[in-house]
C-alpha cells in the first residue's frame, strides 16, 4: 500500500435502513478511497453499494462482508462482476463465513468444523470464475461443481461465465481470529478487522507473516491491505463520546457469538484484557446488558478508537500512522470527523 488511505463504514441496518448520500459524497470529495457496506441478518451488503455507486463516481464500493452461507460462490462472483462493470471497475469483494449462530440460525446451513477450509474453497471458486481460463469445475469438501451428489440429475456441465469480469477484483476477508489472519495473508488481497489495538499490532503481525511465508513470492504489506475499523467521535464530553462505543463493544465482546466461539472476545484476551472480556461476556449473556456496558473500561475505548476533542484525536492518531495499515475504515456520523481524518491522513 502506498501510504494510508481512508474507507467509510456504512455498517448494516437497525429496524430501518437509509443512506445519507450527501455524507458519502462528502467523503468522496475529501478523497476517501472506499465505502464499505456490511450485513448481519437484516439489510444486505450489496444493494446499498449499488445505490451509492449510482450517485458517486470515484469511491470504491466494498463489501465488508458478504456472508458465505448467503450465496453460492458462483452467485457471489456474478454479483461482483456485475456491480464492477456497472461502476466502472470500482468493486471490492469482502468475504467471511460469519459465525455459527448466524450461519445455522439465520441461513439454515451447517457451519461445519472447517470454516477456514470453507473460505479457501469459496475464494478458489470465485477466482476461477473471474479468470475465465476454463469452464468451472471444483471438487472440494464443501462444494462440488458440477454437482455430483447422490441426488444429482447427472445433467450438470462445466460452464464459463458469459460476462467477462475483471480478473483482479480485490478479495478481502473478515479476519479477527489468528488462523483466519494467517489465511488472509496467504490467499487474499487484504483483511478486515472489526477492531484493532494499534499498540498491540504484533499479535496480528505474527499471524500475517506466517501467511506471507505460505503465499511465497515475496508477498508482504506492500501487496496486502490491513483494514481495521476505527470509530471517530469528536466532542468535549468524553463520557458522551465513549458511551455509544461501549454499547457496541459490549455487544460484540459479550453477545456476538456463543460463549466459547466469540472472535471479538478472544481478541481482547490476546491484547491483555482477559478480565474485561470474561466479565463483559458473563454479564451480557446473563441479560445484564447495562452492567456489561459499564464494565468496559474508558481506557479500552480510547485505545481502540479516536474520541474526544480534535487535538486529542490528532495526538492519538500518531500511533496509527506508523503501522502497516493500508486502509483505515472510519466509522462516524460526523462530517467534521470525515474532514479531520482526511486532514490527518494527508498531513
Amino acid at each position: 500500500m502506498a501510504g494510508m488511505r481512508l474507507g467509510l463504514a456504512l455498517g448494516y441496518s437497525g429496524s430501518h435502513f437509509s443512506i445519507d448520500l450527501g455524507f458519502v459524497q462528502h467523503a468522496e470529495r475529501l478523497g476517501f478511497h472506499s465505502v464499505w457496506s456490511a450485513e448481519a441478518y437484516g439489510s444486505d451488503a450489496v444493494v446499498p453499494l449499488a445505490w451509492v455507486g449510482a450517485h458517486t463516481s470515484t469511491i470504491k464500493l466494498a463489501t465488508g462482508i458478504m456472508q458465505l452461507p448467503g450465496r453460492t460462490p458462483a452467485n457471489t462472483a456474478m454479483t461482483a462482476m456485475t456491480l464492477d462493470h456497472l461502476s466502472g471497475g470500482r468493486f471490492v469483494l469482502g468475504l467471511g463465513t460469519s459465525g455459527p449462530q448466524v450461519v445455522e440460525g439465520w441461513h439454515g446451513v451447517p457451519f461445519g468444523d472447517q470454516p477456514l477450509g470453507w473460505l479457501r474453497e469459496y475464494i478458489e471458486i470465485v477466482r476461477k470464475i473471474f479468470a475465465r481460463e476454463a469452464p468451472l469445475t471444483h471438487h472440494g469438501r464443501r462444494y462440488r461443481i458440477p454437482y455430483d451428489g447422490p441426488d444429482a440429475s447427472g445433467l450438470g456441465k462445466p460452464l464459463k461465465s458469459i460476462l467477462h469480469g475483471r480478473k483482479d477484483i480485490p478479495i478481502y476477508t473478515g479476519s479477527m481470529a489468528p488462523k483466519s489472519q494467517e489465511q488472509a495473508a496467504e490467499l487474499a488481497d487484504g483483511m478486515l478487522l472489526t477492531s484493532m489495538h494499534p499498540e498491540h499490532f504484533g499479535v496480528i503481525d505474527e499471524n500475517v507473516q506466517r501467511g506471507f511465508a505460505k503465499a511465497g513470492g515475496g508477498k508482504g504489506y506492500d501487496r496486502f491491505d490491513v483494514t481495521p475499523a476505527v470509530s471517530v467521535v469528536i466532542g468535549d464530553d468524553l463520557d458522551a463520546c465513549r458511551l455509544p462505543l461501549k454499547m457496541v463493544l459490549a455487544l460484540y465482546v459479550g453477545g456476538m457469538g456463543a460463549k466459547n466461539k466469540n472472535f471479538y472476545n478472544a481478541y481482547l484476551r490476546r491484547i491483555g484484557y482477559e478480565e474485561t472480556a470474561e466479565r463483559v461476556q458473563e454479564l451480557y449473556l446473563a441479560g445484564r446488558k447495562n452492567e456489561a456496558i459499564a464494565a468496559i473500561p474508558d481506557r479500552l475505548i480510547d485505545e481502540l478508537n479516536l474520541v474526544g476533542p480534535k487535538e486529542r484525536i490528532r495526538e492519538r492518531f500518531s500511533v496509527w500512522k506508523g503501522l502497516p495499515v493500508g486502509t483505515l475504515l472510519v466509522a462516524t456520523a460526523q462530517r467534521e470527523a470525515l474532514e479531520l481524518m482526511a486532514e490527518l491522513v494527508q498531513a
